[in-house]
């Protein structure tokens, strides 16, 4: 059974820092694309970021660019999204997706999808 676990979402400030994390199992993220989606409250969800696992190649919405880093380690089947300077807007729930056929912002091709985590940037 496949599972993807976010974890590392909660309250932070304007201008703060948040790691998420999505952990795999039942599945080897070796051979997936992992994107980060978020959903505001009644906003659609949209990409964030998207690390394709097969060659390193990664992907960032303009709006987090240069703010959020995504990562990997393989040997822990685990995907990083790494935030800084948070703004107000970056608040929604973060999920993380796995996909076999390659990064694409379409989240219709997403096989697996995590449970989301909420991420809440506010002073």
């Amino acid at each position: 059974q496949v599972q993807l676990v976010e974890s590392g979402g909660g309250l932070v400030q304007p201008g703060g820092s948040l790691r998420l994390s999505c952990a795999a199992s039942g599945v080897t993220l070796d051979y997936y694309a992992i994107g980060w989606f978020r959903q505001a409250p009644g906003k659609e969800r949209e990409g964030v970021s998207i690390i394709e696992s097969r060659d390193g190649t990664t992907v960032y919405a303009p709006a987090v660019k240069g703010r959020f880093t995504i990562s990997s380690d393989n040997a822990r089947n685990t995907v990083y999204l790494q935030m800084n300077s948070l703004k107000p807007e970056d608040t929604g729930v973060y999920y993380c997706a796995a996909s076999k056929y390659g990064w694409s912002w379409y989240d219709t091709l997403y096989d697996y999808w995590g449970q989301g985590t909420q991420v809440t940037v506010s002073s």
